[in-house]
């Protein structure tokens, strides 16, 4: 299951570990959003313990999504390091979220 990011733990959940991390922003109202969750969940339970896999809901989390110029959901940052090393905007099939993964592993 994908982890809960929010404005209050991402630090010690993102900024604070090693692995790469893959950050859903999206809202409960988005209907792409909710078209590209089943996608994040299924990559939470494929890459547990090897990538940290979280969504961050923008309607709750505003400092979150100003600290990395959210402007349209749903929106996937993949954070590595500290860095945002690719930021993917817009419905993807999940194959496509995978190769992401695997070349920034």
């Amino acid at each position: 299951m994908a982890l809960t990011i929010t404005d209050s733990n991402f630090e010690a959940e993102v900024m604070q570990n090693n692995k790469l991390n893959v950050l859903d922003f999206w809202a409960p109202w988005c209907g792409p959003c909710l078209a590209l969750g089943p996608s994040i969940e299924a990559l939470a339970t494929e890459y547990e313990g090897r990538v940290n896999v979280g969504k961050v809901n923008v309607d709750e989390n505003s400092e979150l999504s100003i600290k990395f110029g959210i402007t349209s959901i749903p929106c996937v940052l993949f954070i590595k390091d500290g860095k945002v090393v690719h930021k993917q905007v817009g419905v993807v099939p999940k194959t496509a979220l995978e190769s992401k993964i695997v070349s920034h592993m």
